[in-house]
């Protein structure tokens, strides 16, 4: 009840009016039945503009810290995730991420679909990361749809560290759903995991238009809060991974996001993690020989 209060009465009047949210291929929402949301992550408000042009309830899996602060302003903040449909997910790996992930399995075997951000947290520069694997476990676990989502321009509305947002449009493109029942019975080989979440990256970076890089996000932050707490000046965050970076071709003519035929140069497509063989390393990047 409060999720829809929120969203028609309160919430998403308000949004609207002020940052006039377009959105494209809303076709490809499922009616019915469970699936999964995958989107990039730019900005704190990707939770709150993606359940407001998306005429179905929206459960997303929120980073914990959300739900364990502390005093007053916690609690509050602890119950306000909680009332509009978010869910904490412990991003520290092993059993308690694993245990994050079956409360999400929880609402797809209801028939409710899950948001998921699979780089794990915020771009600390507007770039995609390498996504984690956690969503592909989840994904050949139930085996329900994928849809790739991404989210334009809420950077700019709110940028990270920002709390009062600025005043522009945002956009979300939804893609068409992708479909890994091919798979069916390898959800625990961690090869297939790989070339299941690369793949979802790929089609993330074609909708949004945005650099890949190679690279985990949260490695990135870490290594820039690390040098920021040293003193350091730090360079670029991702300069580091500046080689294992692909960028959409921005030559005159090229296709607007969501229309996008050309990655990289004349040597052709490639999507993440993928050799030209078509083999797929552990480690995200092409096999030698």
């Amino acid at each position: 009840m409060f999720y829809w209060v929120m969203k028609r009465i309160i919430v998403g009047p308000i949004l609207n009016l002020l940052f006039r949210p377009w959105v494209k291929g809303l076709d490809n929402v499922p009616s019915t039945g469970a699936a999964v949301f995958v989107s990039n992550h730019l900005s704190f408000s990707d939770s709150i503009f993606l359940p407001i042009v998306v005429p179905r309830p929206v459960v997303f899996l929120a980073k914990s810290e959300y739900f364990t602060g502390k005093g007053i302003k916690g609690r509050l903040t602890a119950l306000f995730f909680r009332l509009s449909n978010q869910l904490p997910m412990d991003r520290s790996g092993g059993a308690a991420s694993s245990s994050s992930l079956s409360a999400g399995m929880d609402i797809l075997n209801k028939g409710g679909i899950l948001g998921i951000y699979p780089e794990g947290t915020r771009s600390p520069d507007g770039r995609l990361y390498r996504g984690k694997t956690g969503v592909a476990k989840l994904v050949l676990a139930t085996g329900v749809p994928v849809v790739p989502v991404a989210m334009i321009g809420t950077d700019k509305v709110q940028p990270i560290g920002r709390r009062i947002p600025n005043i522009r449009r945002v956009g979300v493109i939804i893609g068409e759903p992708l479909d890994f029942s091919r798979y069916e019975g390898l959800e625990d080989d961690r090869f297939v995991q790989r070339s299941v979440t690369d793949e979802i990256m790929y089609e993330l970076m074609r909708l949004s238009g945005q650099e890949y890089v190679d690279a985990y996000a949260s490695t990135v932050k870490e290594r820039l809060a690390a040098e920021k707490a040293a003193g350091r000046k730090s360079p670029k965050p991702g300069a580091d991974t500046r080689r294992a970076a692909v960028r959409i071709s921005t030559d005159a003519g090229a296709p607007a996001p969501g229309a996008v035929t050309e990655i990289g140069g004349a040597a052709g497509v490639r999507k993440p993690g993928v050799a030209d063989d078509g083999q797929t390393a552990e480690n995200g990047r092409p096999q030698a020989g």
